[in-house]
């Protein structure tokens, strides 16, 4: 069986962008990532409709990509604070990875909004690919890809 005659109801990919493909999800994931945490936040920072935000915001709860912590202003009532999980923060990498790809293809005059550096040493953080067993960056034209023990047939 080849790639074109697999279904692709069970890839990872598309697994994947059920939970986080939308464009405002993506923003709300980054803001997480840098420390946002409050509805009110999240709304003012990425300018989306409230309703919007919290469709978003229950379906990476429900997705246990964020989980929801209580918290009271004095003379306020109890509201919750969205912080993310490990599965949350499984993600970063992806985040990392888009914002690279952005500042080298869509980045406008002023550069980047955020310089993510190693704290240790000061250098720039980039996304690479690397190989499990030689921990070594490839590319492209150094992997083979073959379908894998969850390969179906098309219908």
């Amino acid at each position: 069986m080849e790639w074109l005659e697999a279904s692709t109801e069970n890839c990872p990919v598309q697994r994947a962008l059920d939970v986080v493909g939308e464009k405002w999800t993506l923003l709300i994931l980054r803001d997480a990532v840098n420390g946002v945490r409050r509805f009110d936040d999240f709304h003012r920072h990425i300018g989306l409709s409230e309703a919007v935000l919290s469709d978003r915001l229950r379906k990476l709860t429900s997705a246990d990509v964020l989980r929801t912590v209580p918290y009271r202003e004095p003379g306020s009532r109890s509201r919750n604070e969205y912080r993310l999980t490990r599965k949350g923060w499984d993600l970063w990498p992806v985040v990392v990875a888009l914002s690279q790809w952005g500042e080298t293809y869509a980045l406008g005059p002023e550069g980047p909004v955020l310089d993510i550096r190693h704290t240790e040493c000061g250098a720039p953080v980039r996304v690479a690919v690397q190989c499990t067993a030689e921990r070594t960056t490839i590319t492209p034209e150094d992997v083979t890809a073959q379908l894998g023990p969850g390969a179906r047939r098309r219908p």
